[in-house]
């Protein structure tokens, strides 16, 4: 075998994220989306382990609990 003068450069990630700032925003955007439903989903299941007193004491029905018109959030 016979060597090679040929070198592969190393890619620097800084730069590569410099030249396509459009596919890093995509991924933080669809990272958020995700961890905001994720998050819909835990307070709708906090919601729907509450008795029906416990919904009428905030004044909700369970059938408005159910329903996706209602969006509640725990903090």
């Amino acid at each position: 075998m016979h060597s090679s003068n040929f070198t592969i450069p190393a890619r620097n990630i800084r730069s590569s994220r410099l030249t396509r700032p459009g596919l890093f925003l995509a991924a933080i955007t669809a990272a958020r989306w995700l961890a905001g439903k994720i998050n819909e989903r835990r307070n709708l299941n906090a919601l729907m382990e509450l008795s029906d007193e416990q919904l009428k004491d905030i004044g909700l029905s369970r059938g408005q609990a159910e329903s996706d018109v209602h969006v509640y959030s725990r903090y």
